[in-house]
């Protein structure tokens, strides 16, 4: 009954067989679960944003040519050309130099930007952010400090069904204003 007197199956060649994993013990609730993060280090963040995708453009890059995306972008260098992040937000570097028309949600400008900026919801101009050029938006930020030369443009807020109108009428591409 407890003897059972069947064949054994060959046990496998000791180079086949996986050599046996070392011991790691599991972490301490204060020890990090994040490879790269110190331990003592939590790697989950209990207040702040939420994490969005983001793209940077290092202050070593010259850009040259039409920018698009469907996430968030950080420039540190040159650009010139248009810019159209809809739906997302644009942050100008300390260091950015942009020559462009700007259309996004949100603009920070930290650096340099010439060109018209439209931001569905806010620009902000850093205390030393410089813009030259036009502005449209539904709110504006200028910090003590800022340089700004051109016209501002504040849009009133429209309900979603009237904003998904006006994009339906209007061709592709072509202001409604």
């Amino acid at each position: 009954m407890w003897n059972n007197n069947k064949p054994e199956a060959p046990a496998p060649s000791p180079s086949a067989a996986a050599p046996p994993a070392p011991h790691t013990p599991a972490p301490t609730p204060t020890e990090s679960r994040v490879p790269g993060v110190p331990p003592g280090v939590s790697g989950v963040r209990t207040n702040g944003p939420v994490a969005r995708d983001l793209a940077c453009l290092g202050a070593s890059l010259t850009i040259k040519g039409q920018i698009t995306g469907e996430e968030d972008l950080q420039i540190e260098g040159k650009v010139e050309g248009p810019i159209s992040l809809s739906g997302h937000r644009l942050t100008v570097g300390r260091s950015a130099r942009l020559h462009s028309e700007v259309t996004a949600r949100e603009v920070v400008v930290y650096g340099h930007a010439s060109g018209n900026l439209r931001a569905r919801e806010r620009v902000e101009i850093k205390k030393d952010g410089e813009v030259t050029g036009d502005i449209v938006t539904s709110r504006i930020s200028i910090e003590d400090g800022a340089y700004f030369k051109g016209h501002i443009e504040i849009e009133r807020g429209k309900t979603k069904a009237e904003a998904e109108h006006e994009e339906e009428k209007s061709p592709a591409g072509v202001s409604a204003n």
